[in-house]
């Protein structure tokens, strides 16, 4: 069972997760903030990962401490479902549109992480929450899991529909690229022969 529950305390933030990495993309989110619930019901149901969030944070300050690390627990505990990275298919990649809205992501499930951001918004906020912290999002979510995650909106105009797609392809990339394959009967798909070398 690919499964795996985190927890991690700070004065600033409470958060607990748990998921499954072979789930049916069952969501059961609660951060306190609306539109963080919304992304990653969506990252649930489009990676097919079962995920429950718990998430307490210090909001009468921002939203930042509570986006931020949900992004490193939710990191944590898919790469301590992971393992050792073995039989997994490794690379994955998606392209999403979503009305006027298009973006792409890439991603290799190396345990080098590492992120690359191409995505700008033409407003400071989408509801409460600001536009900039999505990357902090992002960012938090790749180094923890130790991925290589590359994010490219190419276009749109609804600030709402180019972050949506950027949840929604990570959320297929990651799927593609955690499925198992058979033909590497328990090993990695390196040429090292171990996945998560710095060079």
């Amino acid at each position: 069972m690919r499964t795996a529950t985190v927890e991690r305390k700070t004065r600033e933030t409470e958060i607990a997760v748990s998921l499954d990495l072979d789930g049916t993309g069952e969501a059961d989110i609660d951060t306190g903030i609306g539109f963080l619930d919304h992304m990653l019901e969506a990252f649930a149901r489009h990676s097919m990962i079962d995920l429950k969030v718990r998430a307490q944070g210090d909001l009468h300050i921002d939203f930042h401490h509570t986006t931020e690390d949900t992004g490193i627990v939710i990191g944590q505990a898919v790469k301590k479902a992971l393992g050792d990275f073995a039989g997994i298919t490794r690379f994955g990649a998606a392209a999403i549109p979503m009305d006027e809205a298009f973006s792409r992501v890439a991603i290799d499930v190396s345990g080098r992480p590492y992120l690359v951001w191409k995505v700008d918004f033409s407003r400071p906020k989408i509801g409460e929450m600001d536009t900039e912290l999505f990357k902090e999002w992002f960012q938090a979510f790749a180094q923890n899991c130790g991925i290589c995650l590359h994010i490219e909106n190419l276009y749109g105009e609804n600030n709402h529909h180019i972050v949506e797609t950027c949840f929604k392809g990570t959320a297929r990339a990651l799927r593609q690229a955690i499925t198992p394959d058979e033909r590497l009967e328990g090993g990695v798909a390196s040429t090292k022969g171990v996945l998560g070398e710095e060079d």
